[in-house]
């Protein structure tokens, strides 16, 4: 896990003291709310309906058991007992009072943690596969590639005040758990013909108000070059990319205008232009920051423990977890286990100070030291041994956490909605819950089978609604919620925006809908059949019966 430098440290102290500055400014009368506003955003600090909210910056989602204790502790003594983990690998607080704030950050800074870059015009905390590291298929550890990015972006005077906020995802896998394809830039790393590693590089993808699916712009980029060659691109569309409107300022708008052939034109023109040596990172730095991520030195495991099969035959609903929330690691007798943050009718991405404290102890029992936060909302143990999958999994049942159903219909990302956001325009969380509860039954989702059910409060697209198999909007229409679905999106190696059902429905017609809409795939899908394999076999027309059963 990789560990801050001088540098960093001092960073991070010096940030923290000017902020505490700052809010002492402005609760004097000093600095107005005008002025201050930008001063906190570039701390992560929003106001919002109710009060203030602080977004945490979780670089690539990797924690220490040390650091998710002060996030319990931060909720416990300034928030109000939990925090909300975010589809950005983030954790945000919802009601704070400002002149807490300040010492907030201190804490965090003690552990190694801020809340810079989560907020302005400026590249964004880096995200990156929760599987890194341990996966089987994996190419190469990408944590190293984004904490090089980190550094990269952290203090860059060109790219501080872009158009518009930039978002970076990188991945080491063909299977694709980072959702590269609807992010700014793309990174996924990949091995050539020659047997080199290298980076494959997309551009130009979103969500929001303009959905878009990224574009490759580069099939293999040699590793020495990235750091030039992201310069080249960010310079472009700093350059190129639209102010004038905010709607049409992100670089996806860039490249779908200029198209993709004439945007890599010019990023190839800068590219070479500039002095690769110079920008490229100290090979010595670069050594320090892969040392933090080598492997630990793993016991010599059978491949399978018999441990671990005992207890499945002697407990059907730990059977049922592990065949679910349990994934394959790249070591023999590890596992990595999701743990997800979605009981039935619980708030999605919601983590209790009591959870909270109980995750650090199991990281640091039987995980190495290690959490990671998912895109979708849940938490990853990624180092655990298999015949310590059964004391993980009792110890998650006491406290709500043990909950099988990572990735089906009830495993459902939420932005936090019109409950606390002053840009939503609708409920996200209370539809969530709902449809949480309508599909309950343990053996139903078994059933369904995987099926991702992602939820937007407004068009901004928190909730990545645009790339669910069954996506669902939240807008204000005459004064009531309305909801809109979409269907077949698909956030992995095969992204694709969703579709548009039909007209708005009102929150209950929602829940009624994708029952309606689940029981048309389980009449038509072929055996083994996912619902968005079948939606893409069987069209957009055959699920519209669903809807205008609604009407």
């Amino acid at each position: 896990m990789y560990r801050y430098d001088e540098f960093d440290h001092q960073f991070v102290q010096d940030r923290v003291s000017q902020f505490r500055t700052q809010v002492e400014r402005h609760l004097g009368g000093q600095l107005t709310e005008e002025e201050f506003r930008p001063l906190r955003l570039m701390n992560g600090l929003y106001l919002q309906l109710h009060a203030y909210m602080l977004r945490v910056a979780i670089p690539y989602g990797t924690l220490s058991a040390r650091q998710m204790r002060t996030l319990a502790d931060i909720a416990e003594t300034y928030d109000r007992g939990y925090g909300h983990f975010t589809t950005r690998q983030n954790i945000q607080y919802n009601w704070l009072r400002l002149r807490d704030v300040p010492d907030i950050l201190q804490e965090l800074a003690d552990v190694e943690m801020h809340a810079i870059q989560t907020s302005g015009n400026c590249i964004r905390n880096i995200t990156a596969d929760p599987f890194s590291g341990v996966a089987a298929d994996e190419v190469e550890d990408p944590r190293p590639t984004a904490e090089l990015l980190r550094q990269w972006s952290s203090l860059h005077p060109e790219f501080s005040f872009l158009p518009r906020k930039f978002k970076i995802a990188v991945t080491g896998c063909r299977d694709d758990r980072a959702a590269i394809a609807v992010h700014d830039i793309g990174i996924r790393v990949v091995r050539n013909e020659a047997g080199e590693i290298g980076y494959e590089v997309w551009v130009g993808g979103g969500q929001g108000r303009t959905p878009m699916i990224a574009k490759k712009i580069r099939a293999f980029l040699p590793k020495k070059a990235l750091l030039a060659y992201l310069e080249a691109m960010m310079r472009v569309y700093n350059l190129y990319g639209r102010r004038d409107n905010k709607y049409k300022a992100r670089i996806k708008i860039l490249v779908h205008e200029v198209g993709i052939e004439e945007y890599a034109r010019r990023v190839e023109e800068e590219f070479a232009a500039l002095d690769a040596s110079a920008i490229a990172a100290d090979a010595e730095e670069i050594v320090r920051i892969e040392a933090y991520f080598e492997p630990p030195a793993y016991d010599r495991l059978p491949a399978r423990a018999a441990a671990l099969e005992n207890a499945k035959k002697n407990d059907p609903a730990f059977a049922n977890w592990v065949s679910i929330n349990v994934g394959a690691h790249k070591a023999p007798g590890y596992a990595i286990a999701t743990v997800s943050l979605k009981p039935i009718g619980g708030v999605p991405g919601d983590a209790t100070t009591d959870q909270m404290r109980l995750l650090a102890d199991i990281a640091e029992r039987f995980s190495l030291d290690e959490l990671r936060v998912t895109i979708e909302q849940n938490i990853v143990l990624p180092q655990v041994r298999q015949d310590d999958l059964y004391a993980v999994w009792k110890l998650l049942a006491a406290v709500d956490l043990a909950t099988a159903n990572a990735g089906l219909i009830t495993d459902i990302i939420s932005c936090p909605g019109l409950d606390y956001c002053s840009l939503a325009t609708a409920r996200s969380i209370p539809v969530a819950q709902a449809i949480s509860r309508r599909f309950a039954d343990a053996e139903r989702q078994r059933l369904i089978g995987p099926l991702a059910i992602k939820i937007s409060g407004c068009i901004n697209a928190c909730g990545h609604h645009h790339v669910g198999h069954i996506g669902i909007l939240g807008l204000e229409k005459g004064g009531e919620e309305s909801y809109q679905i979409t269907l077949g999106g698909d956030p992995t190696e095969n992204a694709a925006i969703g579709e548009r059902l039909g007209p708005g429905l009102t929150a209950d017609q929602t829940v009624d809908t994708i029952e309606r809409l689940v029981a048309v795939y389980l009449a038509k899908r072929k055996p083994g059949e996912t619902f968005v394999a079948a939606y893409r076999r069987l069209g957009h027309d055959h699920f519209k019966e669903a809807l205008n059963a609604a009407a």
